[in-house]
């Protein structure tokens, strides 16, 4: 429960670390790529920084969500780069029937949605309807859409035709009023989400479920449409995601995405939503996206600690989270 204005005066305010924590670790490493590197403030890096990390954050709000209703999806990079390399495969296909063109383009973009759709669609049916643990299911399908993808490139690299490659470039470099079409589209995502989480009834439903599935069953919520909305929710974002992907390098093979799903429930957990369900927050996942960001940034700008060192720092980073919220949990 809230404490009254009383209460607080009594025990004295004290800062939200919860809030206050991720913004100032954002703020802080701005601070320290300015200082360590002159460039580091320019338009350039900043909207390479964006662009590069719009991906991630595309898929971490979906990831937002399935959290907050007490679940997870270790699979979201395995499922990017499966839906990948389908996507050029039936770009490839459909060109000598539509040519090169934005039909065909659109066609591989409605590949992408589709399977990204029934991707979600899977994983939510398993939990949902066959009762399986979330960890077991998309551990499962990180595995299959992993091999998948390999098997589809019979070991190597899917490339888009060299002629649509060039048509979609613009889709990742271009943008309006020098804001890139990935920084445009993670903005958007993510205003939505962070709406729906806070005013839309599917929000509340999400956390309520989170918080306590059987509390929420008692007050007339359907549990696992919830959950399955997430998964096919996530779904639905990794297929766009893959959208702004696809058009940067034109190609995909068994290395694409490896680490998002990573990246993805690392921002989610920095921006303080809980790990174990029943509160969420879109825009600290925003945040989130930007610290790791920012770390993979200036460690490529800097010589002080090697870039591949990377992961490590963002292990660390979640473990930290963690406790964090333990912490605060038991105070509470």
């Amino acid at each position: 429960m809230a404490m009254s204005s009383a209460e607080r005066l009594e025990r004295g305010w004290r800062p939200d670390l919860r809030v206050l924590g991720p913004l100032l670790a954002l703020a802080a490493l701005v601070l320290i790529g300015a200082l360590l590197n002159g460039n580091f403030l320019s338009a350039g890096n900043i909207t390479n920084v964006l662009s590069r990390s719009a991906f991630i954050g595309i898929i971490a709000v979906g990831m937002t969500f399935v959290i907050t209703s007490g679940g997870l999806d270790l699979s979201v990079g395995s499922m990017a780069a499966f839906i990948a390399g389908l996507m050029i495969l039936v770009m490839n296909a459909l060109l000598p029937v539509l040519g090169v063109g934005w039909p065909l383009a659109v066609a591989g973009m409605a590949t992408a949605i589709v399977a990204g759709t029934l991707a979600g669609m899977i994983n939510g049916f398993l939990i949902t309807t066959m009762r399986i643990e979330a960890f077991i299911v998309t551990l499962g399908t990180m595995g299959i859409y992993r091999s998948l993808v390999t098997w589809l490139a019979d070991g190597g690299t899917l490339s888009l035709d060299f002629g649509m490659r060039t048509l979609i470039r613009p889709i990742y470099f271009n943008g309006i009023l020098g804001i890139s079409f990935p920084i445009i589209v993670f903005a958007l995502v993510a205003i939505c989400g962070e709406v729906v989480m806070r005013r839309a009834a599917f929000g509340r439903h999400a956390a309520a479920v989170g918080s306590n599935d059987r509390v929420a069953r008692y007050s007339s919520v359907d549990v696992n449409r919830v959950r399955l909305t997430t998964y096919v929710f996530l779904g639905i974002l990794v297929g766009i995601a893959t959208i702004m992907y696809v058009p940067r390098l034109g190609a995909a093979s068994s290395s694409t995405g490896v680490l998002w799903e990573l990246e993805a429930i690392a921002a989610v957990i920095i921006g303080g939503t809980m790990l174990k369900g029943g509160f969420g927050r879109v825009w600290g996942t925003v945040v989130g996206v930007l610290i790791l960001s920012l770390i993979d940034n200036i460690l490529n700008l800097t010589d002080g600690v090697s870039p591949y060192l990377n992961g490590a720092i963002q292990g660390v980073i979640i473990i930290l989270a963690v406790i964090l919220q333990r912490e605060k949990r038991a105070e509470g």
